[in-house]
Order: structure tokens, then C-alpha cells, then sequence
């Protein structure tokens, strides 16, 4: 296997660069993206997400065996493709396969005989055979399991998590055939010291997929519905989610703002798939609607807590601090930090926001806000109430407290109950 694959990674986000480099310990892997500013920037071991170290990175691009390119010449000579592009969702929050399709394209256009590909991007169970295989032969001339064949094995990765890295993740995988099925399972094997689960067919595996953000967006849905009502009934929910813990069966999830590519979209993708076939999931999209409203109701609780304290709602200046769709990881795809500061704009607040780990130039490409620079003990000083909105460890160091002039709002209970004036 070692000295016959040729692996063409396509796509060099948060998925596809930890494993392309993985892979590219062992084998000719060659990582393809059509983001030239990406490729440049990872030739000179920069990665962006903050995924792999730029001593990891350079030492592998180093091997002789690893390479990155935006040119889909130089994967022509692959026989392995496995595509790890966004799968994202419309205004509409219906499914958006386009970056699937053009994938499903570019490998088409290079695909041989024997050759196989295999899809991580999440999906709703059947888009690989149905939507994709036909683009592949489409631009191939070749047969689906006569001349090449697909598998499916599901992402796990959690962008910004160093201890469940992907090699660490145990990996589902699928083929469609038995025989590409098993020769799919031995590949990642190869890699994954966690081991792998091949699963009985690739819609399993895509089903398999899509269930786990679907079951974490419903069980933080549920918190985010009990940290309403526990607020109603004047009881923190941090303190109720500790006690309840004590049981050993009890599902220890958190409130706070559901966004990302990954949690806050994928149950999109299944409630799509069962309209199509004639079912309205109730839970599911019930939980999205909560999930999508958390940002909203944070806003209104902060000018509720001005509104107690006597403070001139116009003339007040309100901190949040974080923007990112989760802590420690500079993604800021659908963040729904931007609800709350849109939301507190229309009472016409002067609303400003720091995050020291995202890209502040993607901030105003993608939302028009321009963040602050910096942020010191000083700064906080010069408003009326601080929102923790996302939990970076770094935040630990502005020593954040609450006092005569300062409110201070915590969304994920960073902070100790005595430092805030309210929590989530």
C-alpha cells in the first residue's frame, strides 16, 4: 500500500491540512486548494487555522513526500482522492453543495481507471452516490464501481481542541464496494491510531455523520431552554449543571451560542433530507430555532441588566470580548457572536469587540465590523458593561470583575460567580 498510493488531498482547511500532513508521513500526498493565498502561505509552514505548528508543518514539507499546490495537474498522477471541502448552507438554510459539486469536478477531470475517492465533508445520507458520483462520471467518462469507486469516511475533527487531534479521533469509514471498503478502512488505518469503524454501507456513514452535531445542537438546545427558564425562577444554571453532573449518566453540556460550520449547519442538512422523503422533523429544527435565538436574547438580557442598574442605554459603551464561532479557534464562519452585537446596535448602543484570536481582516471583509486592536485592564475601564462572549483562555489575563461602574455579562460561565453581574 505504501509504495502504490499516491494521495491527493482536496481542500486545505481545518479538516483537510491535519490529514494531509498525517498522511503525509507515510505516503505521496499532495494537498490541492484553489485558495492561492493559502497554498502560499502553507509553503511557508503558516497555517492560518493554527492546526499544525509550523515546525510540524516545515518538517513534513521537508520529507520529500508532502507537498501543497493550487494546480490540479500535479494530483493527476494520484489514485487516492479524498475531498474535505465546506459544506455550507444558503440564507434560506438549505443546503449549499456547490463547493462539493466543484470538488467532485476538479477530481473528475483527473480520474483514471481504478482510482478511488473518498468524501469527509459532511453531508445528508446519500449525497455521495447521488449527487456526487454523477458529477465524477460526468467529467470522467468513466463507470461508478466498474472503473473507480467512493468512499465515505466523516470528519471528526474539533478545530482549536490540541488533545483530540485527528489521529487521536477513532474514524468511520465506507466504501462502495466491499473490496474499496476494506482497502478505504486499511488506508486509514495506517494513520489513525485511534483505529477505525467501517461501517455497513456509505449512507450509514453519512447518516452516522450528520446524527452527531444533529444530537450535540439538541442537547445544548435543551440547556439553552432550561438557562431560560432557570433565569425566570432566579437560579444560576451553571450551578444546577453541576449538581445534576453528580449523576453518572447525565449529559454535561453547556448554554451558550451554537454557530461554526459544523453544529450550527448540519442539522439542516438531515431536516432537508426528511422533508424530501415526506417527514417535518419536529426536535430537530425546534432545536435550531432556540439555538439560532440565543444570540438575541443575550443582547436584550444585557439591556435589561442596564435597565436595573440606571444606566443611560444611548449613551453607555458595551465591550464584547470574543467574535469567533467558539474559544481558542480563529474560525469566525457563522459566528453568532453577530447577533448579539446586532441585536444591541437597534437600541442604538455604542457597541465595540475584541478577539485576539481571530483575523480582524476577515471580521470586516465578512460582517463590515472593525475590532479593536488591543485590549487592556485600561480599556474595560472606559465602559459601562463587558460581554464574554466567547471563552479564550487568553481572556483569563484581563482579570475581568465586575464593579460600581462595570456590568459584566458572561455567555459561557468563564468566570467565577462573584466576578460577574449576570450569566448565561
Amino acid at each position: 500500500m505504501k509504495n502504490n498510493t499516491k494521495i491527493a488531498i482536496v481542500g486545505l482547511g481545518y479538516v483537510g491540512l491535519p490529514l494531509a500532513v498525517e498522511f503525509g508521513k507515510i505516503y505521496k500526498t499532495i494537498g490541492f486548494d484553489i485558495n492561492s493565498q493559502r497554498v502560499k502561505e502553507l509553503k511557508n509552514a503558516i497555517d492560518v487555522t493554527h492546526e499544525i505548528e509550523s515546525d510540524d508543518l516545515r518538517k513534513v514539507l521537508s520529507n520529500g513526500n508532502f507537498s501543497v499546490t493550487t494546480d490540479k495537474n500535479e494530483i493527476s498522477e494520484c489514485n487516492i482522492y479524498i475531498v474535505t471541502v465546506p459544506t455550507p448552507i444558503d440564507k434560506y438554510n438549505r443546503p449549499d453543495l456547490t463547493p462539493l459539486f466543484k470538488a467532485s469536478e476538479t477530481v473528475g477531470t483527473v480520474l483514471k481507471k481504478g482510482d478511488i475517492v473518498i468524501y469527509e465533508s459532511t453531508v445528508y445520507p446519500g449525497a455521495t452516490e447521488e449527487e456526487c458520483v454523477p458529477v465524477l462520471e460526468m467529467f470522467s467518462s468513466l463507470k461508478f464501481n466498474q472503473d473507480f469507486f467512493v468512499g465515505y469516511s466523516p470528519e471528526r475533527i474539533n478545530p482549536g481542541d490540541k488533545k483530540h487531534t485527528v489521529t487521536k479521533i477513532l474514524k468511520i469509514t465506507s466504501g462502495s464496494t466491499s473490496e474499496s471498503a476494506e482497502y478505504i478502512d486499511k488506508l486509514y488505518k495506517s494513520i489513525i491510531s485511534a483505529g477505525t469503524f467501517k461501517a455497513n454501507s456509505i449512507k450509514v456513514a453519512e447518516a452516522a455523520k450528520v446524527i452527531e452535531n444533529s444530537q450535540r445542537d439538541i442537547n445544548i438546545a435543551f440547556i439553552n431552554e432550561l438557562a431560560k427558564i432557570f433565569n425566570l425562577l432566579g437560579i444560576d444554571t451553571n450551578e444546577v449543571i453541576e449538581a445534576a453532573a453528580t449523576k453518572w449518566n447525565f449529559l454535561k453540556f453547556k448554554p451558550g451560542l451554537v454557530g461554526g460550520h459544523c453544529i450550527g449547519v448540519d442539522p439542516f442538512y438531515l431536516a432537508q433530507k426528511a422533508q424530501e422523503v415526506g417527514y417535518h422533523p419536529e426536535i430537530i429544527l425546534a432545536g435550531r430555532r432556540t439555538n439560532d435565538g440565543m444570540g438575541k436574547y443575550v443582547a436584550q438580557e444585557c439591556i435589561k441588566l442596564m435597565i436595573e442598574s440606571e444606566l443611560d442605554i444611548n449613551k453607555s459603551k458595551i465591550l464584547i470580548l470574543g467574535f469567533t464561532f467558539k474559544e481558542n479557534c480563529p474560525d469566525v464562519r457563522n459566528t453568532r457572536v453577530i447577533d448579539v452585537y446586532s441585536e444591541l446596535k437597534t437600541f442604538g448602543t455604542q457597541v465595540d469587540v475584541f478577539d485576539p484570536v481571530a483575523d480582524k481582516f476577515e471580521i470586516m471583509k465578512e460582517y463590515g465590523i472593525e475590532i479593536l486592536s488591543e485590549c487592556t485592564r485600561e480599556t474595560i475601564n472606559q465602559y459601562s458593561v463587558v460581554i464574554l462572549a466567547v471563552a479564550h483562555d487568553s481572556f483569563s489575563e484581563l482579570q475581568i470583575r465586575k464593579n460600581s461602574g462595570l456590568l459584566v455579562y458572561d455567555v459561557k460561565g468563564f468566570l467565577e460567580k462573584d466576578f460577574v453581574s449576570a450569566r448565561l
